[in-house]
Order: C-alpha cells, then sequence, then structure tokens
C-alpha cells in the first residue's frame, strides 16, 4: 500500500467510524491521524444533519481537532461511562489485542477506552500482524528520572530500547502528563497479556501501549477502498 493509498484508506475507514455514531451518544475521541478523519466527519454530521453527541478527548490534539469542527467537549469527570471510543492502532493481532502510542497517547486514550462500552480500533490492512511486536515497538510512558532503571529493566526482559526524541525541538518526547516515553522493541510478543502486567508493574511506569482484550472489533480499511470488520478468532 503506497502512501496515497493509505490516505485514502484512512480516509476511508474514519467516515465509515463516524457512521457507527447516533444521537444522544457520548463519545470517546482517539488521537492520531485514522481518528482525525472521524472527528472531521462527526463535525460535519453535527453541522449538516444536526447529529447530537458530546466527545471525550484522548489528547490535547483531539479537544483541539474536536472543538475545531463543532463537537460538544465534555471531560471524563462529567462522565462515568462512554457509549463509544473510536481511536486509531499502530499492530492488531488476531485476538485484537493492540500496540498503541505512536502519538504518544496511549496512557489517556487507554483510559478512555476502559470507560466505553465498545472500543473500535480504526486501521488499515497493513496494521494487521500475527503476533504483536513484529513491526512495532511498545511505548513506555515513564517517570524522566526512572528512564534509566527501566530501560534495563526492559532489556532484561528481552527489548532493544530507545528514548523517543523530539523532531522539532531538542530533548525527549514530553507527554501530556510530563512523562518521557521510551520504545521497547520486542522480536516476538507470545504472552501479551503478561507482558501487559509485568511492564505495568516496573516502579516509575505509568502505562504502556499494549491495550489486551480491550478492542470489541477493529474496522479494517483495505487497498481498494472498502472497509471491513473484524472480530476476535
Amino acid at each position: 500500500m503506497n502512501d496515497s493509498q493509505q490516505l485514502a484508506a484512512k480516509k476511508a475507514v474514519g467516515k465509515h467510524a463516524a457512521q457507527l455514531v447516533s444521537d444522544g451518544m457520548r463519545v470517546g475521541l482517539g488521537t492520531g491521524s485514522t481518528t482525525a478523519f472521524a472527528i472531521e466527519e462527526l463535525g460535519r454530521r453535527i453541522r449538516e444533519e444536526g447529529l447530537n453527541i458530546q466527545g471525550a478527548p484522548t489528547s490535547y490534539a483531539a479537544e483541539r481537532l474536536g472543538r475545531e469542527v463543532g463537537i460538544p467537549i465534555i471531560t471524563l469527570d462529567a462522565v462515568s461511562e462512554l457509549d463509544l471510543a473510536l481511536d486509531g492502532a499502530d499492530e492488531v493481532d488476531p485476538k485484537l489485542n493492540l500496540i498503541k502510542g505512536r502519538g504518544g497517547a496511549h496512557t489517556r486514550e487507554k483510559v478512555v477506552a476502559a470507560l466505553a462500552r465498545r472500543f473500535i480500533a480504526l486501521v488499515d490492512a497493513s496494521k494487521l500482524v500475527n503476533n504483536l511486536g513484529e513491526r512495532r515497538p511498545v511505548p513506555v510512558e515513564v517517570l524522566p528520572m526512572a528512564i534509566g532503571p527501566v530501560t534495563h529493566q526492559l532489556e532484561t526482559l528481552g527489548a532493544r530500547v530507545e528514548l523517543r526524541m523530539s523532531i522539532k525541538k531538542d530533548g525527549p518526547v514530553v507527554t501530556d502528563q510530563g512523562f518521557w516515553i521510551v520504545d521497547a522493541q520486542f522480536e516476538k510478543i507470545e504472552d501479551v497479556a503478561g507482558l501487559d502486567q509485568t511492564i505495568k508493574q516496573l516502579p516509575g511506569v505509568l502505562d504502556h501501549g499494549l491495550f489486551v482484550g480491550m478492542a470489541s472489533c477493529a474496522l479494517v480499511a483495505e487497498e481498494n477502498g472498502s472497509v471491513r470488520t473484524l472480530k476476535a478468532v
């Protein structure tokens, strides 16, 4: 899938996802380029169809885009449950376990996904893998003073670890929570649930990008522009 095909696929799955939202819903608004198309389409439906919804963003970027397109924004202080959460993913395995966090918002994304009755991952076919870790590292959000110890412990688990550096400024990427991110590349993750718990328990770790058993389904855009629904096997 070339760049133009991938962009078309992202648009197709984003628009498709926005059609799953109905009046009165409280919707988790994910972060990233694919979900941005869904957010923009929801804004169009609000303006042109009178759709009445509220959006709970997973990042400052998602909140800003939501406000720009006219989605009424709510905070998690105001809700105990969301009807639906829409978000992208970096990898999806056959059991619908995910790696997320290339955009650095995985901790907030996980909070929002956990509150949703249905959490739907929006991806193109290139994101489907047999085992998590085949192509993408696991982002781990770490207290800055704990970078050294956490890096060492991740390496003992078999990962190649790299501190994520900012592109447009000097220094590491800083999350919305003020933490840093290390990317832990595993050759193949066979025990996803076990690794999930192991990393989560490391002192200094806020959270990580493994989403285990959280997705209700995935919407997958193919090269020809069609969108199919993938359920766990």
